[in-house]
């Protein structure tokens, strides 16, 4: 069995006013939270539209653009291509999984609906990238 020592009334009175303290902090932080849990943290409106991170960012932006519409309209042995998936529903159609057809088959429209949206985007940092060449703002025009 365990023996407790009493404690000194000095390290008493330490130790009940550092648990005061740690509740009182918890105290006032509930209301905050139990406010607005799902409010976002407000930050400062914005100064600039802030362009040279945007041309800042530009090149790498662009790769990540195209290594994904690259992956995206790559062959039946490319992880991630719609050839791929396509052939993942027909299999599961042709082996009479329809719960898994139709998971495989939503899957493959959403892809499929990424291929104009991610190419527009490219256009638009192509646009981009002509702008912040002419402000002196980043590197070459449209590098792909």
């Amino acid at each position: 069995m365990r023996s407790y020592r009493k404690l000194s009334p000095r390290k008493a009175g330490a130790t009940l006013g550092a648990l005061a303290l740690g509740g009182a902090l918890l105290a006032a932080a509930a209301p905050a939270q139990a406010a607005s849990p799902s409010a976002p943290a407000s930050l400062p409106a914005p100064t600039g539209d802030g362009a040279k991170a945007i041309c800042k960012r530009l090149p790498k932006t662009q790769a990540h653009l195209q290594k994904a519409l690259t992956r995206l309209n790559g062959p039946v042995t490319e992880a991630g291509s719609v050839a791929r998936l396509e052939q993942r529903v027909d299999n599961a159609k042709t082996a009479g999984q329809t719960a898994i057809y139709t998971y495989l088959n939503d899957r493959l429209s959403y892809r499929k609906s990424l291929i104009p949206t991610l190419t527009t985007r490219q256009n638009d940092l192509n646009a981009v990238a002509g702008w912040c060449s002419a402000q002196g703002l980043g590197s070459s025009p449209a590098a792909q």
